[in-house]
């Protein structure tokens, strides 16, 4: 599924949290936010596409998550906190090369034909974050939780899973079918990752020793060496070089977006545009991170992930065709299911250290909502989806805001933005006056409570803001005629 990842380091955030965020890129999936509670005794897992069983121990957690309405291809949870207070977002769909995919095939299901039995499949977006979110305490754990799966049953697609706490953040790619990589993210950097095989540096030592920052599969090395996988020069090792891909294609559909949202982290430490520039949107090397030029808060990562190109000449809304308008793929495109920023906060209580923002459709039209993940369940507005078109939940409303701004995009983004920013102020005080609350009672269950507030505002700021778009947009449909116009 294409997808675009933003990771931000505790040192690189404003309040020293720590966050993971990703748009959800589906076919306009139908999206909703539950909580999953554990099922007591031992059960099993099975996957809907790959057919693979996996035994599920005791011991798990409660935790948020994303699923499909329609389950007709499994449950794909995307995202998600659990009680613990860690974080996950899984996957982004990343690219390989034959290379790498000839040596290690990934694991497909080979369905029965004749007297030749069925042979499952591995895992993919549709189970991972099911079968590793509610069995993890921290994000190291994350890691190696779904190593050991991956090294048993496989994958059968190319993935990168990001895991955060509140001191730590990680970042996975799954190497063909059974093989893997993983990085704590430096806590002073931004990682921005566009559905490519990110990572540009990594410590093989380190993740082959002590596995201090780096963490991968125990045969790597050999792996690498045995199949001449190698590319890089003079001692470097470039794991994009190795793993990933630079083709025509990626030009259009990723390097882009990396682009953007670097040249929004770094618009001062870097060229960007103009003469002597460091990086255009198609140039294979723009770094996996950055150092961002001043810290980063929830607002900015929405606004990366929102991203279509704005104050440039590729942006597709631009009134004047300079021929490059639409050229590349948006970072919030149109079948957008639902994005999630994964807030872990230091200092907070376990119970209410994480928040998770939400929305559904373009993130370009769309406003985040802070939600407490840690409750029972989540108000209806968010949980209560139907695959009918409503207006009375958050993501139909959403999907409806955007459909309609996108028509009449000048005519209605002052109305997106005020709405955008009306949410996202008013989520924050809701917040704030909880977590207050909450420290002086020591009653953690008016998380319920807040959310439950939170909705309600959202709900009204969302059934304002499209009658707003709707007049908007009726008003310039094209069959529209006064006596006046004779």
């Amino acid at each position: 599924m294409s997808c675009t990842t933003v990771l931000v380091g505790k040192a690189a955030s404003n309040d020293r949290s720590t966050m993971i965020a990703r748009t959800d890129d589906g076919h306009f999936d139908v999206k909703k936010m539950i909580v999953l509670e554990p099922k007591k005794g031992k059960t099993t897992y099975k996957s809907v596409l790959s057919h693979v069983t996996i035994p599920l121990e005791e011991g798990a957690m409660r935790c948020t998550a994303c699923p499909s309405v329609d389950p007709k291809n499994g449950v794909w949870a995307a995202t998600g906190i659990n009680e613990a207070g860690v974080g996950m977002t899984a996957t982004e769909t990343i690219t390989s090369n034959p290379r790498v995919l000839a040596a290690d095939p990934l694991v497909v299901l080979q369905k029965a034909e004749g007297r030749k039995k069925e042979i499952p499949g591995g895992i993919g977006e549709e189970d991972i974050v099911l079968l590793v979110l509610p069995y993890i305490r921290t994000a190291r754990e994350g890691v190696e939780r779904l190593a050991a799966l991956l090294e048993q049953y496989g994958t059968y697609e190319s993935n990168g899973i990001a895991f955060n706490d509140e001191n730590e953040v990680w970042w996975m790619e799954t190497i063909g079918g059974r093989h893997w990589m993983a990085r704590r993210v430096p806590d002073d950097v931004v990682v921005v990752n566009p559905n490519q095989f990110g990572m540009d540096a990594f410590d093989l030592d380190d993740a082959l020793g002590a596995g201090k920052a780096h963490l991968c599969s125990k045969d790597l090395r050999d792996f690498i060496t045995e199949n001449d996988l190698d590319l890089n020069r003079n001692g470097a090792f470039n794991p994009r070089d190795i793993f990933g891909s630079h083709t025509d294609m990626d030009h259009i559909y990723n390097t882009p977006r990396a682009w953007f949202m670097g040249r929004y982290l770094t618009p001062y430490s870097h060229r960007w545009e103009g003469e002597n520039t460091e990086f255009t949107p198609e140039s294979d090397n723009i770094p996996w991170s950055f150092v961002p030029d001043r810290k980063v808060a929830v607002e900015d990562v929405k606004y990366m992930l929102s991203g279509h190109y704005q104050g440039t000449e590729f942006d597709p809304y631009l009134g004047r065709d300079t021929g490059k308008r639409g050229k590349y793929r948006s970072i919030g495109i149109n079948r957008t299911g639902v994005t999630s920023i994964c807030q872990i906060r230091p200092g907070m209580p376990e119970a209410i250290r994480g928040i998770e923002w939400i929305c559904f459709g373009s993130t370009a039209f769309a406003a985040m909502l802070p939600v407490y993940p840690n409750v029972p369940k989540l108000p209806k507005y968010l949980s209560n989806v139907t695959l009918d078109v409503s207006t009375e939940n958050y993501y139909w409303a959403s999907r409806l805001i955007g459909a309609l701004a996108d028509h009449d995009y000048p005519s209605c983004i002052q109305q997106i933005e005020r709405y955008e920013n009306a949410v996202m102020t008013q989520g924050r005080r809701i917040v704030r006056e909880y977590d207050r609350r909450m420290a002086e009672t020591g009653d953690f269950s008016l998380a319920a409570e807040a959310n439950e507030k939170l909705c309600k505002m959202a709900r009204e700021q969302t059934t304002d803001t499209l009658g707003k778009v709707l007049y908007e947009s009726s008003m310039h449909m094209k069959n529209g005629f006064n006596r006046a116009d004779n």
